[in-house]
């Protein structure tokens, strides 16, 4: 691909450690060899052929790679370099090791509505950003917000994968985009045109579950989620939402509306009071003493939800009653919990067959495909091979004619050399039987004269 380097990638960089993995990408972490500097590789597997559905296309490689090459802001990953193989695109990404947002929060004991909104306004920065350039994101969700390193004062939001990513243009409508179900707007559900304003119900979802531990929209089955989400059906359950601030949740109902162009834009939720340090601060001092923990929000359910989103348990499953379904589950007699755990267990084994047949057969493809690759590969080597020992064979015979014919030059020569000194002796007698016919001549002259 255009401006992508075609060297070995590890001829610059060391690999390290894997840190995730996707369906057709693998990120581990790199050190540049000439800096010294940690970054993360992104390998994204290339789709080797347009009927196949392994891989990424060329076209949606290349698009995450232009926006990520316009994105230059604090909280949002930075592209570093990109390399290109035969079979994947390696992107040089900024490395973010402070792990997920969601996850750093589940390790407090309580959460106040004011780290909260610190957290979300760099979230919202990032987001403007973006829809400043007319980016949609398009995924946003909480394993795509991450923190640049928890060990500090103040951890800095990082927000991630591009994937799906669009640039939004007048003229072009987007309606075959689709994210994780439980964050996609109605109109992703709805195969409705898309704009910057999905992105913005994907904020009102990850405040919501911020806030409370609770996802608002999830169901028990993929189908029931995005019946939810088209119905815009969620309510704020007291249970979730005691110690929760009237500013924050008019803050949500901003955003989770049904008619995109009635959403707050990202503008919009700058300028919210409940965003706003400003309005936050101007909060009467006795109210914050008489109600000191009414605004410190308990993280339990929050640790729940991100132990259950991380689990190996089938996506979609609700957690929001994780806790009444527990007190239910006490009353339950030993013998029907064993049952319903065997069942559990046979479904969950059946599934497993089920992803480890899908990943078998997936292999096979590509096994089978790799195969036909080698031998392909190996047919033009061997024609390669026999056209380098034809010519060899044709050289060889070259070189013994050619050896022939200078022998026999060299024989001629020889015979030549013979007959020229033969000759040379010959003329040089000749020569010496003139030089002393003329000396006779000579002598004979003088007598004559002399005897006059």
């Amino acid at each position: 691909m255009a401006g992508f380097r075609q060297e070995d990638v590890e001829l610059h960089y060391e690999m390290g450690e894997e840190l995730g993995s996707g369906q057709f990408a693998i990120v581990r972490k790199c050190r540049e060899k000439s800096t010294g500097r940690d970054y993360a590789a992104k390998f994204i597997k290339k789709r080797r052929l347009s009927s196949s559905r392994r891989g990424v296309s060329c076209e949606e490689i290349e698009r995450e790679v232009n926006i990520l090459r316009e994105i230059q802001h604090a909280n949002i990953i930075t592209l570093h370099d990109i390399f290109e193989n035969k079979t994947d695109v390696i992107l040089i990404l900024e490395l973010v090791s402070g792990g997920e947002l969601f996850d750093f929060l589940a390790e407090k004991e309580s959460l106040t509505e004011e780290e909260a909104t610190q957290f979300l306004k760099q979230i919202l920065d990032g987001v403007h950003y973006l829809h400043s350039k007319n980016i949609a994101h398009f995924d946003l969700k909480p394993e795509n917000i991450m923190l640049l390193d928890k060990n500090v004062a103040n951890p800095r939001i990082k927000l991630i994968d591009f994937g799906i990513a669009h640039k939004i243009k007048e003229g072009n409508e987007f309606k075959n985009i689709f994210g994780t179900p439980e964050f996609v707007a109605p109109e992703i559900v709805n195969y409705e045109p898309l704009g910057l304003e999905a992105d913005m119900w994907s904020i009102g979802v990850i405040t919501y579950i911020l806030l409370s531990g609770a996802s608002p929209f999830l169901g028990e089955t993929k189908q029931e989620t995005l019946t939810n989400i088209s119905a815009v059906d969620y309510d704020f359950d007291e249970e979730y939402f005691a110690n929760t601030s009237e500013l924050a949740k008019d803050f949500i109902r901003r955003l989770l509306v049904r008619d995109p162009k009635k959403r707050m834009t990202i503008e919009d939720s700058l300028e919210h009071p409940w965003i706003k340090v400003i309005k936050r601060r101007n909060v009467r001092q006795e109210e914050s003493e008489r109600r000191p923990e009414r605004r410190r929000l308990k993280t339990t359910r929050l640790k729940e939800y991100t132990i259950k989103s991380h689990s190996s348990m089938p996506p979609n499953n609700t957690y929001v009653n994780f806790e009444r379904f527990s007190q239910v589950m006490e009353g339950i007699t030993a013998a029907e919990e064993g049952l319903q755990q065997l069942e559990r267990n046979q479904r969950s084994c059946q599934e497993d067959v089920a992803a480890l047949l899908s990943i078998y057969e997936e292999k096979e493809s590509w096994y089978k495909e790799e195969k036909e690759s080698v031998e392909e590969e190996l047919v033009r080597i061997q024609q390669e091979l026999q056209r380098a020992q034809a010519r060899r064979r044709q050289n060889q015979e070259e070189v013994r004619v050619a050896t022939l014919s200078a022998n026999a030059l060299r024989r001629k020569f020889g015979r030549l050399e013979k007959r020229y000194e033969v000759l040379a002796e010959s003329v040089h007698a000749e020569v010496r039987w003139v030089e002393e016919l003329v000396q006779s001549l000579a002598s004979e002259g003088c007598s004559v004269t002399s005897m006059r």
